[in-house]
């Protein structure tokens, strides 16, 4: 049988670790482990046959490391490795074949490429999922039976990973991701944003491997359960790392693992295997534990959900404001932002709506005389960077349409299909490709029926029609429409009734465009306040309206705290309060941001028009600096560690940071003087790991704080380090390092520093690194976050230390 056929429907078993098992067998420090499929493959070929008769039904290729980035001047390409490590499996396979009756397959392995995405990294959104597809291309060619996407920890890499395998295979996709301990991803998702976007993307099944034991998945797998309609996989570590006589080593025992995995299934799990110091040993105890456990039922939970890079967003009985105010109709001063590519305009509206209450913000920038696909595209990368709420694609147009959801790092809505067969024929197929909840408008070929039950016919064809597709009821939110009640007294009721009747008899999410009901009319406010409350009484599932209107929100909030969504009436005491005290005007009547607000929101351009205007005001640079920009990169640096703001928000803020930091230097330039540093840190990625998105992340928020940064690179020699610490008299040095079979090179470094009596502090930090890890191996302090790196360096400074 094949692996989709099985999956889901029995306990399935993965395979276990690769590299310790490969350092175990000679694999040397800074040594690439793909290239022992060409240069030692019976080595590769012996620990497959080891796992396939521990019982794993699922074997990984040697190729979880295998990207173009990594085979620049490795001798090797990346179609050489996935082949040959594509091939060892299926040998191993092969060879074993006779001696078990278990079913086994292949799986073409796909990590990290180890680069942020732009606009937070280096590399874009295409070149990332060009790198996954040449993976694919070859894993296919090569004869795998699956793949699996794993240890990644961004939503964004994720998608582009998801997008390579399904448009360039039909292999069936895991996808396994590597959260902390509070439950997220490096760059903030969340358990149940990624399940959202994974879910609508078509992959088979969803979970967690490395970064955490067996123990600490436990506490996260209730997440996923309560919003994972599809099976589940649960590759934990071996516990967490130590060193033991200089070699890294994971201390959970088989026993122990097999126990707690066993839990882990009890709990919902349906495929289950290891991950970072798991060995045969660890699978064969599982596979005798659990080898005849039933799974739980796979059960479409049937949620309505969108989401943005960092939290979902649900329908419920509790209704959801989606902001209108993204959208040239009606709106001189926005149309001109589209004309003179005034982006943060657009920003601007968006943080607005964000503030006033918008759970979604609708994104529509079509005007006939720009290139609506591009801009499209733009606004949805530049928007999703600073702004956490999930979007909703708002075009006609459908390259522009297909762009938007390409690019969206979330599940998105898309705003609309309606009855006409043209319109469902161009739509579905864009929507069931990126999951998209898509509004449905209650018109066809015979325009918008004036009656309920015409609409009520429109709404039954779309949704029968969205089924031949493959797209459920739950991913459709109707649109029974709304005519201005200024050209006919019925067309309320109307609307209202056919709502009622697609929210409780076709039992289906709602939306309306709610100020459509007053056009015309004097004073409209009154009449769309009035109608949201009506709507909302009918079955409203969310509404498309301005949330800076307070007439508005004010009904929202009462009618949930009238309907009992509202807890002891907290949020509607919240903001009564807000309206009723004195407070300075919303970011939305500002004329100007100041440079601390610009910073904190991340508008890099906002940022650098307020540093000039302060020094052309006679503003002392220091004086910007101290008063202005760090206290906003602290406001910044607390929320992240709080977890109120995530990755993206930190680094957007940095980049707005650093268009100010560059306005002071071109002013003290001209006039002759450079701006202060606070000392100098030497950076570096260790020597056989290439992955530097950490480092990176690092070097850049200290920049900021007013430190010299020394970049050494990824894959750096400690030799290297050791050089210029010496020659440049450095007092602080920063390692990262991702990988099990790389941190042994840190101890390495800090060893060779201390054995040469250098006088410099040594700070490490990486997804694989503990403190007790690092109190081991000698460093001074670990970060287990980019803000700490921060803290550590200025109190470095404040102590004179640096």
């Amino acid at each position: 049988m094949r692996f989709k056929e099985l999956l889901g429907n029995r306990i399935l078993f993965f395979d276990g670790g690769m590299g310790t098992l490969l350092q175990e067998r000679g694999l040397q420090t800074g040594e690439i482990p793909e290239t022992w499929n060409i240069l030692h493959p019976e080595v590769i070929r012996r620990i497959h046959k080891e796992y396939l008769s521990a019982g794993c039904n699922v074997v990984t290729a040697n190729t979880f490391g295998v990207n173009a980035f990594k085979c620049k001047g490795l001798g090797y390409t990346v179609d050489e490795l996935v082949t040959a490590g594509i091939r060892l499996a299926r040998e191993a396979i092969e060879e074993v074949r006779g001696e078990y009756d278990h079913p086994m397959y292949v799986t073409l392995d796909i990590g990290s490429i180890g680069k942020l995405l732009k606009p937070l990294g280096e590399i874009s959104f295409d070149e990332a999922y060009n790198t996954f597809k040449e993976i694919v291309a070859a894993g296919d060619k090569a004869g795998a039976d699956l793949i699996l996407i794993e240890t990644v920890s961004d939503s964004y890499e994720i998608k582009a990973a998801v997008l390579a395998a399904k448009e360039n295979s039909d292999l069936p996709v895991v996808v396994t991701m590597i959260f902390d301990e509070n439950g997220k991803l490096l760059t903030g998702g969340d358990v149940a944003s990624a399940t959202a976007m994974l879910e609508g993307l078509g992959v088979d099944a969803i979970g967690f491997n490395c970064g955490l034991g067996p123990e600490q998945m436990k506490n996260l797998l209730p997440q996923l359960t309560a919003c994972c309609s599809l099976p589940i996989v649960i590759n934990p570590n071996a516990g967490l790392p130590v060193v033991v006589n200089g070699q890294t080593v994971y201390n959970v025992e088989p026993d122990a693992f097999a126990g707690s995995v066993r839990t882990l299934v009890e709990m919902g799990a349906s495929a289950v295997g290891g991950c970072c110091g798991t060995t045969p040993a660890h699978i064969r105890r599982v596979v005798e534990l659990c080898g005849k456990m039933n799974i739980q039922p796979i059960t479409d939970k049937q949620l309505t959900v969108v989401s943005s890079y960092n939290h979902a967003v649900y329908f419920t009985r509790k209704p959801l404001i989606i902001g209108e105010r993204i959208n040239p109709t009606g709106k001189s001063k926005f149309k001109q932002a589209l004309r003179d590519h005034d982006m943060e305009y657009i920003y601007k509206e968006g943080l607005a709506q964000e503030e006033n209450g918008a759970h979604i913000l609708d994104v529509n920038v079509g005007l006939p005389e720009i290139n609506e696909p591009q801009l499209m595209e733009e606004a949805v990368t530049g928007i999703q960077a600073i702004i956490d709420l999930p979007l909703q694609i708002d075009t006609s147009d459908i390259e522009a349409m297909e762009r938007g959801l390409r690019y969206y790092n979330g599940k998105p809505m898309l705003n609309s299909v309606n009855g006409k067969k043209e319109s469902m024929e161009r739509v579905f197929p864009i929507a069931k490709k990126y999951g998209a909840v898509l509004v449905c408008l209650c018109l066809d070929e015979g325009g918008i029926p004036e009656t309920v039950e015409g609409r009520l016919e429109v709404a039954e064809k779309i949704m029968k029609t969205a089924a031949k597709y493959g797209i459920p009821k739950k991913n459709l939110v109707m649109d029974a429409l709304v005519l201005t009640i200024s050209t006919g007294q019925d067309n309320a009721n109307i609307t209202l009734e056919t709502l009622r009747r697609i929210r409780y008899e076709l039992g289906l999410h709602t939306v309306l465009g709610v100020s459509n009901i007053s056009f015309g009319l004097p004073e409209r406010s009154r009449i769309n306040t009035a109608f949201f409350t009506m709507a909302m009484n009918n079955g409203l599932s969310a509404g498309i309206v301005n949330p800076s209107s307070e007439p508005m929100m004010a009904a929202y909030y009462s009618f949930n705290a009238l309907i009992g969504e509202d807890d002891q009436c907290m949020e509607y005491i919240a903001k009564a309060s807000l309206q009723t005290a004195d407070k300075p005007d919303t970011i939305s009547r500002k004329k100007e941001l100041t440079l601390d607000e610009a910073i904190v929101k991340g508008l890099a351009e906002g940022a650098h028009e307020a540093t000039i205007k302060l020094l052309e005001q006679n503003t002392d640079s220091l004086t910007i600096i101290n008063e202005k920009l760090i206290p906003a990169l602290d406001v910044v640096g607390k929320g992240f560690e709080e977890k109120k703001m995530f990755l993206p928000q930190l680094l957007m803020s940095a980049d707005a940071a650093k268009a100010s930091f560059e306005a002071i230097k071109a002013t003290l330039s001209k006039q002759g003087k450079n701006s202060e540093s606070k000392g100098r840190i030497v950076i570096a990625t260790v020597k056989g790991d290439i992955h530097d998105i950490g480092k990176n992340i690092v070097k850049t928020l200290l920049e900021n704080y007013g430190f010299e940064m020394i970049d050494l690179g990824k894959d750096v020699d400690p030799e290297l380090i050791l050089k210029t610490v010496q020659e440049q008299n450095i007092k602080l040095v920063g390692l990262s390092a991702l990988m099990t079979t790389t941190v042994v090179n840190m101890e390495a470094t800090i060893k060779l520093l201390r054995e040469n009596h250098v006088d410099c502090k040594v700070m490490v930090g990486g997804a694989v690194l503990t403190q007790e890890y690092a109190d081991m191996i000698g460093a001074d302090f670990y970060s287990k976050d980019a803000m700490g790196s921060v803290r550590y360096a200025n109190d470095l400074h404040d102590k004179g230390e640096l």
